[in-house]
């Protein structure tokens, strides 16, 4: 009797627990080792007939073998049973080549699964590594240290548990040929130096484990959020008397949870305009009121917080 590939039964159960209950899904795949795990996990369970499953290859056209990158990948992923569909995608240039690259990719897969679909993404725990020590650097705060959600709306990503050793064995068992994006390693963007010089340091001086310590990190973090937002939803008032009593990770919550209810834009509301904002609380001395996103103001008066659009 042939022994147990364990870790390509963790892939499988991972995948097959982050769907259930689901009777469709689409499978992002760039051609990526992580990828290509992804959708050699999800084929058995269409295989069953358990899932109505479909993969996407996007292509983003910033590279001159994109097309046949792309080719290769949708050709692997029907010989493992499922449907490819390969989308062309014109990238612009809001936010960097990267931001723009993900921000077109993510329109054209939910484009492609319609609404209410899952989409499933092959974020590994490395990858959750590398995002945490981004944000640990940029000192943003606790919220860009909860890292990546498993479940975050119709976005699926079952592989934070497995690393990319674990993806690569598995394509490696199932006779999958994974390509490796240039990009990934171009220092001149900081997640690849992230990834090929702090994370093998902190490997080598810790003595392996980083990258799992890190990842368990954000999901403590997160759990504390979810108990921190908790507290803060029960605890709304425009009486600045009252937030100046509160603890401060509760007040800046709370101000936030106001200012979004005003119509903040929650992706632009800032550190600063917090910090602004708890001042009309915690330092009044008859300031201005504070501009915020989305043509939201606040000032206060007297002892009340009032918001406005302007």
């Amino acid at each position: 009797m042939a022994t147990p590939d364990h870790r390509l039964l963790a892939a499988r159960k991972a995948v097959s627990e982050a769907l259930a209950g689901h009777t469709e899904a689409v499978v992002a795949v760039s051609g990526g080792a992580d990828s290509l795990a992804l959708a050699a996990c999800v084929a058995p369970l269409a295989a069953r007939g358990d899932l109505q499953a479909k993969a996407v290859i996007v292509d983003h056209q910033l590279q001159p073998e994109s097309e046949q990158v792309a080719a290769r990948a949708a050709e692997q992923v029907r010989a493992l049973g499922l449907p490819a569909l390969v989308v062309r995608v014109e990238v612009g240039s809001e936010g960097g080549p990267a931001a723009a690259a993900r921000t077109a990719r993510l329109a054209a897969l939910e484009d492609v699964a319609g609404p209410g679909t899952p989409i499933l993404l092959a974020h590994t725990q490395d990858d959750q590594a590398e995002t945490v020590l981004l944000g640990l650097g940029r000192g943003s705060g606790a919220r860009s240290l909860w890292g990546m959600r498993p479940v975050d709306g119709r976005w699926l990503r079952p592989f934070l548990g497995l690393t990319r050793a674990d993806t690569e064995h598995v394509c490696t068992v199932e006779g999958l040929d994974w390509w490796s994006d240039p990009h990934n390693q171009d220092s001149r963007f900081r997640r690849v130096r992230i990834r090929n010089e702090v994370l093998p340091l902190l490997e080598e001086v810790l003595g392996g484990g980083a990258s799992g310590a890190l990842a368990r990190t954000a999901e403590h973090l997160f759990r504390d959020r979810e108990a921190l937002d908790a507290i803060a939803a029960t605890s709304l008032t425009y009486d600045a008397t009252q937030l100046e009593l509160q603890p401060r990770a509760i007040r800046t919550r709370v101000l936030r949870l106001l200012a979004l209810d005003a119509g903040a834009i929650p992706g632009e509301l800032s550190a600063k305009h917090l910090s602004e904002m708890e001042r009309l609380v915690t330092h009044w001395h008859g300031q201005l009121r504070v501009e915020l996103p989305g043509h939201v103001s606040v000032k206060r008066v007297g002892n009340v917080l009032a918001f406005m659009r302007t």
